[in-house]
């Protein structure tokens, strides 16, 4: 007798963040696997257009509008979607920007707006969509940290700060969830290219970059892909139960000399 029932071959799973970047990646790759996928972000029109794109290649999409800031609009979103698609089996939590600032400097409602999208945005979405995996015993979710997390850089305003309480949340999380069946986990990208703090103008982004250089943040010029994240996302659910990938970070490699 095999220790856990292998995966459903149809995972319905909730993507926070997938109207761009490594959300949308992974929208895009978990479809491939022929899981049905629910997009979610502010920007709803992104979502509804490569939700299409799913559809147009046969796969299975739904788009709604996600506000992770606001518990009304995170319970809409896991009720429609789970509705459309069936219970959810994975959970991807990345929503969130970026905004450069000097602690001091940074306004503290900027600060606190930035610890509610990557920090208790997700809580709550852990908070809605946890009781049907538990009620099931299983599921994945898969939060998208940050290598700001264990190596704050400097002026990320409030982002390595939120970061490191989200990757804290999923120690924490998966001692709680141990012999329930459900897998937290954390993808923690490095240096990645996506829209996230494109806004910034030069006269912020100069000095932020020779204070990188200054604390060895800044080796060489190579970023990662979204699909890269992504990859790393598939990884950690098709794992097979019985093994859990806790944390993957991924690194762009360096330049060949």
């Amino acid at each position: 007798m095999p220790r856990y029932e292998p995966h459903p071959d149809r995972r319905p799973s909730l993507i926070a963040g997938a109207s761009s970047g490594i959300g949308a990646a992974t929208a895009l790759a978990l479809a491939e696997l022929g899981h049905p996928v629910a997009l979610g972000a502010r920007r709803v029109e992104l979502c509804e257009e490569l939700a299409a794109k799913i559809r147009a290649d046969g796969g299975a999409a739904y788009a709604h509008r996600l506000d992770v800031t606001d518990a009304d609009s995170v319970d809409e979103f896991v009720t429609a979607a789970e509705r459309e698609l069936g219970p959810a089996e994975i959970l991807v939590s990345g929503a969130g920007d970026i905004e450069f600032s000097l602690v001091q400097e940074m306004d503290p409602e900027r600060f606190l707006h930035q610890v509610h999208v990557h920090l208790v945005g997700a809580q709550r979405l852990v908070h809605r969509v946890l009781p049907g995996m538990l009620e099931r015993r299983r599921g994945d979710v898969v939060l998208i940290g940050s290598d700001c997390a264990p190596e704050p850089r400097p002026r990320t305003g409030a982002y390595s700060a939120a970061k490191a309480g989200l990757e804290a949340m999923a120690v924490q999380l998966r001692m709680e969830l141990e012999g329930s069946g459900i897998r937290a986990s954390v993808v923690r990208p490095g240096p990645t290219l996506t829209n996230m703090g494109m806004d910034s103008t030069p006269e912020v982004v100069g000095p932020l970059l020779e204070d990188w250089k200054v604390w060895g943040f800044a080796r060489h010029p190579h970023m990662l892909r979204a699909s890269d994240l992504a990859a790393a996302v598939v990884a950690v659910v098709s794992a097979p139960r019985g093994a859990h990938l806790v944390l993957v970070e991924v690194q762009p490699e360096a330049p060949l000399r």
